[in-house]
């Protein structure tokens, strides 16, 4: 772990929509402790050296509380893209609580990407927050496979029993099927499971991605990764893809017709992008029309 102290905690997002409440995306931390071997983060465009060797930005609390208090309109803070804001660390710093608080006391709401069990955690203050929807990461439903692929992120079994609770206390909760990686986990029984044990949990939403991001050093750490955990898949991989960036599975077409079938039947919806939910509407308040 490194202490470091950034200027700022909050980024604007596009929005295009102007009636939309606008959009920030927060990380509290630089790097992640889960040790997918996938993740896209690695790349060398994100400037995040040591990966493994996460940065705690110690300062998040104070930043959040002078920029929001800056803020005129309301708007969704939005966490998870590119570091998990349940890693381990969090459940002893308790630094991401201390913002979620305050998110309650400034009425604003919250849009998180994890793949962590901790985030139950904090269902007492999702209750309170006027937005809250979760995306949960799962690419496969066996624990075995994910110990090799997410060595220390939460068992997937850990995270739909997460699912289940959440939505059990009127949480919206969605799937994040990415990266379904090549070769191995792009069968359409996995593809299945998913979303029957998604369903199940009480899930509504699924976004997925039939292949993965490789590129710069990302992808030294993967394809060693796979030499190492699965003998003879580096060259497959270096045979079939190449130097290419996106990796897609071969089996792309057969997947999307099993994930139409499988979710129509079940009532789901297939997200197009990781945003793809219903955001509220602004609404002006009168103090904001005021000139003086």
């Amino acid at each position: 772990m490194k202490e470091i102290y950034p200027k700022t905690i909050l980024n604007p997002m596009k929005v295009y929509n102007k009636d939309l409440y606008r959009r920030y995306n927060m990380n509290i931390f630089r790097g992640c402790q889960h040790g997918c071997i996938y993740c896209n983060s690695r790349s060398n465009c994100y400037g995040i050296e040591e990966f493994d060797n996460v940065q705690v930005k110690m300062n998040a609390l104070d930043l959040f509380k002078k920029e929001i208090s800056g803020k005129r309109r309301k708007g969704i803070i939005c966490c998870g893209l590119m570091s998990d804001p349940y890693i381990p660390l969090e459940m002893e710093l308790r630094l991401f609580r201390s913002i979620l608080e305050e998110i309650v006391k400034n009425d604003y709401g919250i849009f998180i990407i994890t793949k962590s069990s901790n985030i139950v955690r904090d269902i007492d203050l999702f209750r309170k927050m006027k937005f809250v929807y979760i995306l949960m990461t799962l690419t496969t439903v066996f624990d075995e496979l994910a110990e090799k692929i997410e060595p220390f992120a939460s068992k997937p079994s850990e995270r739909l029993k997460a699912i289940k609770k959440l939505t059990e206390n009127g949480i919206n909760v969605g799937v994040a099927m990415i990266p379904i990686l090549p070769f191995i986990e792009d069968s359409d029984e996995n593809i299945r499971n998913i979303v029957n044990a998604s369903h199940i949990c009480g899930a509504k939403n699924i976004f997925p991605v039939f292949g993965v991001k490789l590129r710069d050093r990302q992808r030294q750490y993967y394809l060693s990764k796979l030499e190492k955990l699965f003998p003879g898949l580096k060259n497959v991989y270096t045979e079939t893809y190449g130097d290419q960036h996106i990796c897609y599975s071969k089996n792309n077409l057969s997947l999307w017709n099993v994930l139409k079938y499988e979710t129509k039947k079940r009532n789901m919806r297939i997200m197009q992008h990781p945003y793809d939910v219903e955001f509220p509407r602004y609404e002006k308040e009168a103090e904001q029309l005021k000139l003086f």
